[in-house]
C-alpha cells in the first residue's frame, strides 16, 4: 500500500479536526468497514475508466469496495489513526496495492481537475472544498456526497452550522456541466437529517 506523500495540505499536530477525529478512532474503536450506501450505488453505475477519490474517508468500507472492483483509490483523511485502520484492513484483504492513503487537511490539499471517475465524500462538509471536489470529476464520472442538513443543526445545536448544508445545497453549488441524478434527505441512526447527492458530469 502506498502511504502517499502528504506534502501540501498535511495537517499540523494541533489541528482541532485532527485531534477530534483521532480521539474518535483511538481507544479500541472497532470499524465495521461497511461501504456507504451511496458508494455502493455509485460503483454499480456506469463509470468511465479512472481512479476513485474517497474524501474525509475515515476507516472506509467504501474505499475497500472500490478497490475490490479493481479501481485505484485515493483515500484522504485528517486522522492518521483512521488511515492506519484502513491500511490494516486493506492489507488483510489483499487490496493494499490499489489504495493510496493521504494524511491531509482537505481545506488545503490540492485536487486535480477531471482526474477521477468517482469522487465520494460521505461524512463531512465544507463549502470551499465542494467545488474543487466536483471539478476533480472526469467527464462522464460521478460525484457522491452526504452531509448533515441545517435541520440537523436545529435538532442538535452543538453541531456547527459550518458542518451543515444550507437549503438546496449541495446541488445548488454544482459547477456547470453536471446533471443531478438524485438529491434526497434521510435521517441517520440518531435521527439527524442528512442529505445525499449523486450527480454526473456530462
Amino acid at each position: 500500500m502506498s502511504a502517499g506523500d502528504p506534502g501540501e495540505g498535511s495537517p499540523p499536530d494541533g489541528h482541532p479536526d485532527r485531534l477530534r477525529w483521532n480521539a474518535r478512532y483511538a481507544g479500541g474503536f472497532v470499524p465495521s468497514f461497511t461501504p456507504h450506501p451511496l458508494a455502493v450505488r455509485a460503483l454499480a453505475m456506469d463509470l468511465p475508466d479512472g481512479p476513485v477519490a474517497d474524501l474525509a474517508c475515515g476507516a472506509s468500507g467504501s474505499a475497500l469496495l472500490a478497490a475490490a472492483r479493481g479501481r485505484q483509490v485515493t483515500a484522504v483523511d485528517i486522522s492518521e489513526l483512521a488511515l492506519r485502520l484502513l491500511s490494516d484492513e486493506a492489507r488483510g484483504r489483499g487490496l493494499e496495492h490499489l489504495v493510496t492513503l493521504i494524511h491531509a487537511d482537505l481545506a488545503t490539499w490540492p485536487l486535480h481537475p477531471r482526474s477521477h471517475a468517482l469522487v465520494l465524500c460521505t461524512g463531512w462538509w465544507a463549502r470551499d472544498v465542494f467545488v474543487p471536489a466536483a471539478d476533480a470529476v472526469a467527464g462522464g464520472g460521478l460525484l457522491g456526497w452526504e452531509a448533515f442538513t441545517d435541520g440537523a443543526h436545529r435538532a442538535r445545536p452543538d453541531l456547527s452550522p459550518d458542518w451543515c448544508l444550507a437549503p438546496g445545497e449541495p446541488a445548488s453549488l454544482l459547477p456547470a456541466g453536471f446533471a443531478v441524478l438524485d438529491q434526497q434527505d434521510r435521517p441517520d441512526r440518531q435521527g439527524l437529517m442528512r442529505r445525499q447527492l449523486l450527480a454526473r458530469r456530462q
